[in-house]
């Protein structure tokens, strides 16, 4: 199959192709079909298997085949769990875009609202955005949703995870009752599937692979070390091995922080990318990394979704998540539209729990190796994992996190904004 057998136009067959695509993959192939049909539509795919275009390409003919000449109204609202994942988006509906005549943009906290609002004051047919810069504009009437299309919900299950259910809500409140609905995610779980009941119509449901899978590109390996020497036997690895490009996970802030810069120290170039860090440093810390400026970037799941970066050799687990299907999100960035990819994961004995939940998601045994002259002497007891299905606490601490994550995206910083007109 081809792009032009699904029937997008010519213009964005041009765009597709200039970006190299020849034909879809297998979420696009199955969504784009009855979105251009005006169907709702709820969407399961592992991560990097273009689900971003499965929604962005038949939006964008859509608008354009309604001929509406008006350029005031937000035609189209996507709506994203982290400030990543909504640049990407927007980076894809403006390269998407470039031979239509559809305005975009994109608002999300961490930066000045100012030149936010002057762009949406120009008229944009497509908005992309966080849920506390969107609702923190509407409520300064700064923007209006009452003339929305198309609904997308990019990311769900990380959306529920986040605590945001009722900020979603309460936009849907916003949105005019006549509209197409879509919903994409990379997993569904029950309570995911329940939320898209009261949001999608008579859905189309469309799945690419089996929910909570990894991408059969990358390889899994796990090292069996001691906790202390988790940095040692890492810095060992990059040296070795002479890698050029790793995305580390952490599961913390100070985590982040402090393997930074022992890394650093080792004269390996590394930057740590987490929520405390401002959005300019974390820009900068991305684009750096996609140049290659710098080799390392640690990370905390913060950017498990939204970090689009090509032909990712490795992701390294320097601590498993203690929800094991962040797992899968973690390793999604490599291994990402058909390339190979290797997870590599350093496994003290507090792990060994996360590393069986991992497991039974995976429906595969995960060979534990030890690294000569770092065999593991560590008898700390295991640590309890997070599942999915255990929302009730996880929810009240996520609601903190949400109002803080809230809180700081109506701060104001000195970046400037993400904007694009798009013309013929």
């Amino acid at each position: 199959m081809t792009f032009k057998q699904l029937g997008l136009s010519e213009a964005i067959l041009k765009a597709v192709e200039e970006k190299g695509y020849k034909t879809p993959s297998p979420i696009q192939a199955k969504s784009i079909p009855p979105i251009l049909q005006g169907r709702d539509v709820l969407a399961s795919a592992q991560t990097g298997t273009g689900k971003t275009a499965g929604f962005t390409l038949p939006i964008l003919q859509r608008l354009e085949e309604s001929n509406i000449t008006k350029r005031k109204a937000i035609r189209a609202l996507i709506l994203t769990p982290t400030r990543e994942l909504a640049a990407q988006i927007y980076d894809n509906i403006s390269e998407y875009s470039k031979y239509l005549d559809i305005n975009s943009t994109v608002i999300f906290g961490g930066v000045k609202a100012g030149p936010q609002i002057r762009t949406l004051k120009q008229g944009v047919d497509i908005l992309v955005a966080t849920p506390g810069r969107l609702l923190d504009l509407h409520s300064q009437k700064e923007l209006f949703l009452d003339k929305v299309e198309v609904f997308i919900l990019d990311e769900a299950d990380r959306m529920l995870d986040m605590g945001f259910v009722r900020d979603i809500n309460k936009i849907m409140s916003l949105l005019p009752s006549k509209r197409q609905n879509l919903m994409f995610s990379a997993t569904f779980s029950p309570e995911i599937k329940k939320l898209a009941g009261g949001i999608l119509r008579n859905p189309v449901a469309v799945e690419a692979a089996p929910q909570n899978s990894s991408a059969d590109t990358v390889s899994h390996k796990v090292y069996s070390v001691n906790k202390r020497q988790k940095a040692e036997v890492l810095i060992k690895l990059i040296n070795e091995n002479n890698w050029s490009q790793v995305l580390v996970f952490t599961r913390t802030k100070h985590g982040a922080n402090n393997l930074t810069k022992k890394l650093n120290k080792a004269n390996i170039s590394a930057v740590a990318i987490h929520g405390n860090k401002s959005q300019g440093a974390r820009t900068k810390a991305l684009a750096d990394f996609k140049a290659k400026e710098i080799r390392i970037l640690v990370a905390t799941d913060i950017a498990a979704r939204g970090l689009d970066i090509p032909l990712l050799p490795h992701v390294i687990n320097f601590e498993l998540p203690n929800v094991p299907q962040d797992y899968i999100h973690r390793i999604g960035r490599t291994g990402r539209a058909g390339a190979e990819g290797e997870a590599i994961s350093l496994v003290c004995s507090e792990e060994t729990e996360y590393l069986k939940e991992i497991e039974k998601l995976l429906k595969d045994t995960i060979e534990l190796e030890i690294i000569e002259d770092y065999e593991p002497t560590d008898t700390a007891p295991p640590l309890k994992t997070s599942t999915q299905s255990k929302t009730k606490g996880r929810n009240t601490r996520n609601s903190s996190q949400r109002r803080n994550y809230k809180s700081r995206n109506n701060s104001n910083s000195n970046n400037n904004s993400l904007s694009k007109r798009s013309r013929n």
